[in-house]
């Protein structure tokens, strides 16, 4: 057994899958660097959209908004009130099919069919909050331009369109007529706004907006000041930015970049392919195909694991919970301790170096936002995402690191929180406000 750690160990550390291959200081200074590039219009792995949409203080109470709600799956659509507690009111809830998901749509059935999913409730409200949980070019009317679709929608013709536009002139003049404002952001703009709702009372420094679920993104609030690339901004107000921060140019080791190439896009966000649900278990995959290569396993494992469907990030992460239960895919594989322990150790590498290199990407948008300074008054990090907070350990490995660079190293101050219905209660809150 102890030569056979030494194995995986040295496995680890020269295909670079493990947490010692990343430097967080470096890691973090780069991350930094592609924030302010991609503020300035310079050349930058990272698209640091501007929003429009700032933090403001007074919710209004028992106005009514219109919420719509695009995810990867979904297209959900309620109207949202806040009681005089604050509380909200979700009335009016239904879901539906994201148009584009089943088949590919032209532009004008995809926002057809999202003009039939919001023609109940239009006349609800006159305003309209639209978390629209795509990579856009917001506009400053806070409508925006697709910029392109991700999560497998297949509607090519909608890119360069205007969301709201579009979807409001479908629906008619007739229907439309006493809409005042549609202000759309993404899902995780919504989870910046949704922190500042759900945290009433409690005085942050500020706010980040944190996913990681099928894929990633962070949002964070910047000065104008630094947004040098749009001219004419008010130099003394702050907005949300969304870093489109799966798409961090992490350089990787030799089999990232083989799986990189192995992906449908290979060239498009590369830092979540390392740290995200979509990815996480194919990655592995290839992982454990480099290690049986290597002869890490027996014969037997090698043999079983060949039958086996390609690994998915549910079947890896089911092995991590229970890594003796002979009934799952990964455990069946084992056939004595060493096969268990090396597969253990490899996987938990990868995940730990997720940790890692999620605590980078955290880092840098608290240090960027320049909050967090005082213990008093800590930087909220509002987080949502399933991969985030049920892969094993991975939220325990981000929260280390963070502890470790930004805690001690950095001397900030912060808190992780979840706030149920995210991006809905932060559309509301940017209809309402924006």
């Amino acid at each position: 057994m102890k030569d056979s750690n030494i194995g995986v160990k040295e496995f680890i550390r020269d295909t670079a899958i493990g947490p010692e291959s990343v430097d967080m200081q470096a890691s973090c200074e780069l991350f930094m660097k592609e924030m302010q590039n991609g503020l300035s219009g310079e050349p930058s792995s990272l698209e640091m959209i501007p929003t429009y949409i700032s933090i403001q203080h007074d919710l209004p109470i028992g106005e009514r908004v219109i919420v719509l709600d695009a995810g990867g799956t979904n297209f959900r659509t309620c109207t949202v009130e806040f009681d005089k507690d604050l509380k909200p009111v979700i009335s009016n809830f239904r879901k539906n099919r994201m148009p584009g998901l089943e088949r590919e749509v032209t532009a004008d059935e995809f926002f057809s069919l999202m003009a039939e999913y919001v023609s109940p409730i239009i006349d609800f409200s006159s305003k309209i909050g639209f978390c629209f949980s795509y990579p856009v070019e917001i506009t400053p009317d806070r409508d925006g331009r697709l910029i392109r679709f991700v999560k497998e929608i297949k509607a090519p013709e909608v890119c360069g369109m205007k969301i709201g536009k579009n979807l409001l002139r479908v629906l008619g003049h007739e229907s439309t007529g006493h809409i005042e404002k549609l202000t759309l952001l993404n899902d995780t703009v919504a989870t910046l706004l949704a922190a500042k709702a759900s945290t009433e009372g409690k005085e942050y420094s500020g706010y980040i907006g944190f996913i990681l679920g099928t894929g990633t993104n962070t949002s964070y609030l910047e000065s104008n000041r630094n947004i040098t690339k749009i001219p004419g901004l008010d130099q003394e107000k702050h907005q949300i930015i969304n870093v489109e921060s799966g798409g961090f140019g992490f350089e990787g080791s030799k089999l990232d970049k083989q799986f990189f190439a192995s992906t449908n896009n290979p060239d498009i966000a590369n830092f979540e392919k390392l740290i995200s649900g979509a990815y996480l278990g194919p990655y592995t995959g290839m992982v454990i195909e480099e290690a049986i290569e290597t002869g890490l396993f027996s014969r037997g494992f090698c043999e079983q694991y060949r039958t086996l469907d390609p690994i998915d990030t549910i079947v890896m992460d089911s092995f991590l919970h229970e890594p003796q239960n002979t009934a799952g895919q990964l455990a069946g594989c084992c056939k004595n301790d060493d096969d268990s322990a090396a597969l253990y150790m490899l996987l938990d590498a990868v995940i730990e170096r997720a940790g890692k290199l999620t605590a980078v990407n955290l880092s840098a948008a608290i240090l960027k936002g320049d909050i967090g300074n005082h213990p008093a008054h800590p930087a909220c990090i509002n987080a949502d995402g399933t991969t985030f907070f049920k892969t094993h350990n991975l939220k325990v490995y981000t929260e280390y690191y963070l502890h470790q660079f930004l805690g001690k190293h950095h001397e900030r101050y912060y808190e992780i929180i979840s706030t149920e219905n995210a991006p809905i209660l932060g559309a509301a809150i940017a209809g309402l406000m924006n």
